[in-house]
């Protein structure tokens, strides 16, 4: 024997063989950098031994994973943890542990090879792996003919990382993992544990020290709130029924079709003296829907988040449904009874930022992993959270398969992105030097727009029937526009600018509005430069702003009936349509995210009859293609009377495809009604009514046309035949010709 082999061979500490102090110390202290280094069944030339790291274990057996026989005994290294001892040359084997108060059998984690396929390295070495969480988090499966939990997570400046749970007594030093170069992703495979496992990943930063442990940023589940664990999801797939919907989705979400979203908190609709969780969805929720007409159900956000107060805007579980409402499979469920309803779905989702919650993704492996480093890029002062680095290839990848996790997995027919605008400029609500521009001195974020453009690529290559929806505050150019043709590539955005005019034109008291004119005409000089929503959203009715019915002027009466008209004018202006939850019954409190929707208020008809205004403007929407097959042309719209500032009136048509009949809309947005109005129509014959927002059955005084009228022979507007209408006080009505 050389001498060096004498001293390699040179027993260690208590007799133990190969392991120098500082490496026992590491692995009793959970510091350990290579565990698969030190673990497992080894043969260093004197024949085969067995190591293992079990602290609290009283004692350990080998024993032969095909006939249970004995093949060793593993003796503890002084009081370390670390179990050592000869075995006989059997493979593959267990290991028998006696533990205080219970024995285990198990595979040894660290028996295992390399888990992550060359594949999956190579997707996400080049920050392509879309299918993230099937990768990377926990995963259970079967390998080697052994069913466990596959565990990988990216933390590539980490020292060591460690899965700790229920399943080892959250013991940061019982589950070391491997770290795959150059990937920076950490995995161990742990036999014999499955579904509904908690867990998280405990964490030493670049120096060594000790980071609060870490929820899974690509968990499929996790506990409820105030619970911040990691839940291990079941792997079986969800038995969608939807193939019809699925099939026909993306002609139903195309431009020239009706859509109307009723945008909803879950936790805060409907209470009912029951748990609200997505069972109670499917009874409730759905059938309301219906019933009023929407086409869509948009929620605000449902992934994971610690703080409800938040209602969901500060995710730090972008790929877990969360768990205030029940198990991933329950909101599939959810999705799949919609679908049969002839529902759509659509989820608010955040990409712009996350909260700093010592838990979640904030300097995830002791550096600033997901964020920028720079507070001036990196922290949002308004929301007290951080802003994803999105010129960072791995974090672009992260977010962009959050978003197809939830079209892809759970069927949701769209995405309604938050805070666009915060993403677009470097300067968002931020002072002079409290920002850095861009490379090329600009406040444009091109790292956030670059990150957008190739989020909507990909939705549209993956999946393109689903839709994805901006919500921009401001002006920026070619927000709906493809990104072959230089646009950021979202389907539609919301309409903030129309929604700002009119809803400050309809605060006015009614004597003032002619001074205000402008906020119900303006918004068509670009109601066709995007392809938009108009939103009447939570953000509207919250932070004391008041509810809808609450900003309108004027007495009980006055209110309701111009609550009414602000419904008829949103309902027949170009663009798809938004209403949260409370909205269609006129409740008079602002939303209250511990309360829920005034349902009693339907005792009282007025309300009631706002209820049923709702139900009848989205089905004449929905029937009339005037209304909406052209809603983002502007060869679908036409003034016919912009400018009667003095009487507050104002009157528009409505053109649907060639053939279609056309709508005449006429608002009147005073308390006087307004006989012998006459206004000129592109067809003889007669006009019907079909709809009078001051109708007797909505709350209103009834005046009206009768149920329509014969277009008279007398020119007017460029016309040769005319209408001579009656104009109701603060109303709305809609004509079409035949």
């Amino acid at each position: 024997m050389t001498a060096a082999r004498a001293m390699a061979m040179r027993p260690g500490p208590e007799g133990h063989m190969k392991l120098d102090r500082s490496a026992l110390d590491a692995l009793a202290h959970g510091a350990h950098a290579d565990p698969f280094g030190a673990l497992g069944r080894r043969d260093d030339g004197d024949g085969p031994y067995i190591r293992a790291l079990l602290p609290g274990a009283l004692s350990v057996e080998a024993i032969d994973a095909k006939t249970g026989a004995s093949i060793g005994k593993l003796k503890q290294i002084e009081d370390t943890g670390v179990f050592e001892g000869a075995v006989r040359g059997v493979d593959p084997y267990r290991l028998k542990i006696d533990w205080p108060g219970q024995q285990q059998e198990t595979e040894d984690p660290y028996s295992f090879g390399l888990l992550l396929g060359d594949m999956d390295l190579h997707l996400l070495g080049e920050s392509r792996h879309f299918e993230l969480a099937f990768a990377l988090g926990a995963n259970a499966m079967e390998i080697e003919g052994v069913k466990g939990v596959r565990f990988a997570v990216w933390a590539p400046n980490a020292k060591r990382v460690a899965v700790v749970g229920d399943f080892n007594a959250w013991d940061k030093r019982r589950n070391p993992m491997r770290l795959r170069h150059p990937s920076g992703v950490w995995e161990l495979f742990i036999p014999r544990i499955g579904p509904g496992e908690r867990y998280k990943f405990a964490l030493r930063g670049p120096d060594g020290g000790e980071l609060p442990d870490k929820a899974d940023p690509v968990a499929k589940s996790a506990e409820p709130a105030p619970g911040t664990a990691s839940i291990v999801a079941d792997p079986k797939a969800y038995e969608w029924t939807d193939g019809d919907w699925m099939a026909s989705r993306e002609r139903r979400q195309e431009p020239d079709k009706p859509l109307s979203f009723y945008e909803v908190h879950l936790g805060s609709w409907m209470k009912d003296g029951r748990a609200v969780d997505w069972n109670f969805a499917i009874e409730k929720l759905i059938p309301y829907v219906s019933q009023l007409g929407f086409t869509h159900v948009e929620l605000l956000p449902v992934a994971e988040h610690p703080f409800g107060g938040s209602w969901g805007y500060q995710p730090l579980g972008l790929f877990a449904p969360t768990g205030r409402y029940g198990a991933p499979e329950d909101f599939a469920k959810f999705v799949d009874a919609a679908h049969a309803a002839g529902i759509g779905v659509v989820v608010d989702w955040v990409p712009a930022h996350f909260p700093t919650d010592a838990h979640g993704l904030y300097r995830f492996d002791g550096t600033p992993l997901y964020e920028h480093a720079d507070p001036r890029e990196g922290f949002h002062i308004d929301w007290n959270t951080a802003i994803y680095n999105f010129g960072r290839r791995e974090v672009q990848n992260f977010l962009i398969a959050s978003g197809l996790h939830w079209l892809e997995q759970f069927h949701v027919d769209g995405l309604r992105v938050d805070a666009v605008a915060s993403m677009l400029y470097r300067d968002y609500s931020r002072k002079e030097g409290e920002w850095v521009p861009n490379h090329l001195g600009g406040r444009e974020n091109l790292e956030a727009i670059g990150f957008l453009q190739h989020f909507n690529a990909v939705m549209r290559e993956r999946v393109p029937g689903a839709i994805t929806i901006a919500e921009e505050s401001t002006a920026w150019p070619g927000v709906t526009r493809t990104t072959t043709e230089g646009g950021l590539g979202f389907h539609y955005k919301w309409n903030m600018g129309w929604m700002h005019d009119t809803l400050n034109y309809m605060e006015q008291n009614p004597i003032y509005r002619s001074y205000n004119h402008d906020g119900i005409t303006f918004g068509l000089v670009y109601a066709f430069s995007e392809k938009f929503v108009l939103p009447l959203s939570h953000d509207e009715v919250v932070h004391g702003k008041g509810s809808l019915i609450g900003k309108m002027p004027g007495d009980a009466w006055q209110k309701f009936a111009n609550l009414r008209s602000l419904y008829g004018l949103m309902w027949t202006h170009p663009g798809k349509k938004l209403l949260f939850m409370g909205g269609e019954i006129a409740q008079w409190s602002e939303w209250n995210h511990d309360a829920q929707v005034d349902w009693p208020a339907l005792d009282d008809p007025h309300h009631a009859g706002v209820q049923r205004l709702i139900r009848d403007l989205n089905a004449i929407y929905a029937k009339e293609p005037a209304l909406h097959a052209r809603d983002h042309l502007d060869s679908g719209f036409r003034w016919v009377i912009g400018d009667d500032r003095t009487n507050s009136v104002f009157a528009f048509r409505r053109e649907g495809e060639d053939g279609a009949p056309p709508v005449l809309v006429v608002a009147n947005m005073t308390p006087v009604p307004r006989h012998g109005y006459r206004i000129g129509v592109p067809k003889a014959g007669w006009w019907s009514e079909i709809i009078n927002t001051d109708a007797g059955l909505y709350g209103g005084s009834n005046v009206g046309n009768g149920g329509g009228l014969e277009a008279q022979a007398v020119e007017s507007h460029g016309e040769a035949q005319s209408l001579d209408l009656s104009l109701p006080p603060l109303s709305v009505i809609a004509l079409r010709a035949g």
